[in-house]
């Protein structure tokens, strides 16, 4: 790896700054914030104004915001923006941390659809495809993504009168408990699912969001039964939402701490 040049960083410290707060800064504002001498703040500001990656606030004179360079460049980002392409390599990131298999999925009307996988390197794994449709209420990332539409879009997809066909004996088929089940889930940020889709596997999925905050599909961690137990399912959780907070960044969301 090369070495770091000081002032690209320290220019780039600046306009991170813009992302806190009300967007506006002054020149003692980054002074105070990045503990740097006033000197190199003013020429650093005034190049970041001349390549109009900067510009001054109309009416407060010393205070700048960003300007139009920046969003340029952002639009340029998410047009090369490729989900499936994104999801297999942190989905593979992910798989060599947990060997275990990993799924990124999208809602489509009542079913998910696998975009990405990467496959354990354990003889006994979860068979399964990239391309494979199931029914969402059965699969943890669908369980997800169900969880994160809004109560209308939820009811007209599944009515209270739906029939939800089961996979296995776990399977969830009344939409009443489904509808219990998708508002715990959506309290706690992450879903499970025990043997629900497959008799020997367990699952557990965290959402992944784009640039807006919205939810556009979710990864999964499954898992034979041989090796799910309830420590592994802490650390599974903890993979899995970190997993998903990464492609999220990679799709241009920001997380507020």
């Amino acid at each position: 790896m090369g070495r770091l040049v000081p002032a690209v960083t320290r220019a780039l410290d600046i306009l991170e700054l813009f992302l806190d707060g009300d967007g506006t800064l002054s020149a003692p504002d980054i002074v105070r914030r990045l503990q740097l001498p006033r000197t190199t703040v003013h020429e650093l500001v005034t190049t970041l104004a001349a390549r109009k990656y900067i510009v001054q606030v109309q009416g407060q004179p010393g205070r700048y915001r960003l300007g139009v360079r920046p969003y340029q460049l952002g639009a340029r980002y998410a047009e090369q923006l490729d989900l499936a392409a994104e999801g297999q390599q942190v989905a593979r990131t992910v798989a060599e941390t947990c060997d275990e298999t990993v799924h990124v999925a999208i809602l489509e009307d009542t079913d998910v659809i696998y975009i990405a996988k990467v496959d354990s390197t354990h003889a006994v794994r979860m068979v399964s495809a990239a391309g494979r449709r199931l029914p969402a209420h059965c699969t943890s990332v669908g369980k997800m993504l169900l969880a994160s539409l809004p109560e209308h879009e939820l009811a007209a997809r599944i009515p209270d009168d739906a029939e939800l066909a089961g996979m296995t004996p776990n399977s969830i088929t009344d939409p009443a408990v489904l509808r219990e089940a998708l508002a715990e889930i959506r309290q706690r940020g992450i879903a499970v699912e025990s043997r629900e889709s497959n008799p020997d596997v367990s699952c557990v999925a965290a959402p992944v969001r784009d640039r807006t905050g919205q939810v556009v599909a979710a990864l999964s961690i499954s898992v034979p039964m041989i090796r799910w137990s309830e420590d592994r399912l802490a650390e599974l959780q903890e993979l899995a939402v970190k997993g998903a907070a990464d492609l999220s960044e990679r799709l241009g969301h920001r997380s507020v701490a």
